[in-house]
Order: structure tokens, then sequence, then C-alpha cells
């Protein structure tokens, strides 16, 4: 799969993820509190995927962090089992973040 990646597109993307990797942070004290989750559990998921939308978001030039940024949508979804809210969230992050992709590549005349 060939991806030609634009400066729309990364910047749509970066910003999909950058507002992810708050939402998915804070994700670690509610499923603590309110979902009593194991501390160790929460901060691995929250704040490790939190990392992963970080570290991602800095690899956007190239063409591969566009399937580890999918990859990233599938697992906040996944985080719906910790904290139920994350399944609604996630599916809506997941759909920014195809809107994004797909948008950016219409705008700039790519597809």
């Amino acid at each position: 799969m060939n991806i030609t990646v634009t400066p729309g597109m990364r910047r749509l993307c970066a910003s999909v993820l950058g507002m992810e990797a708050i939402v998915l942070g804070l994700i670690t004290p509610v499923a603590i509190m309110v979902n009593r989750v194991s501390p160790a559990v929460a901060v691995t998921v929250g704040i490790g995927l939190a990392l992963a939308c970080v570290v991602v978001t800095g690899l956007l030039k190239r063409p591969f962090a566009y399937i580890a940024g999918s990859v990233v949508q599938v697992l906040a979804i996944a985080t719906g089992f910790l904290v139920p809210m994350m399944f609604f969230l996630g599916v809506i992050f997941a759909a920014l973040w195809v809107t994004a992709i797909f948008v950016a590549r219409r705008v700039e005349g790519v597809t």
C-alpha cells in the first residue's frame, strides 16, 4: 500500500492525535477512581497510549505512521473495557482520524 503523505494530512492527523493523547491520558484517573481498575493497568494503558499518540505524531512524515496511527485508534476503542465511555470516544476519534486522512487527500488533490 503506497500512502502519499501531504502537509495537510500531517497537520490534520497531528491535531487528532494531540487531542486524543490528552483524552487517553485522562482516562487513567477515571479508570482508577471510578471503575476501580488497578493503578498499574490504568497507568500502563492510559499513559502508554497517550505517549504512543505523541510518538506517532512525530513520525507523521513517514507513511508507516498512518498505519501505526490506525492501530492506536483500534487500541483507543479497546480502552472501553477499562472505561466504557471510551468505546464511544474511541469511535469518534477513529472517525476523525479517517476523515482527516481522506479530507486532506481530497483537498490537496491526491485522490
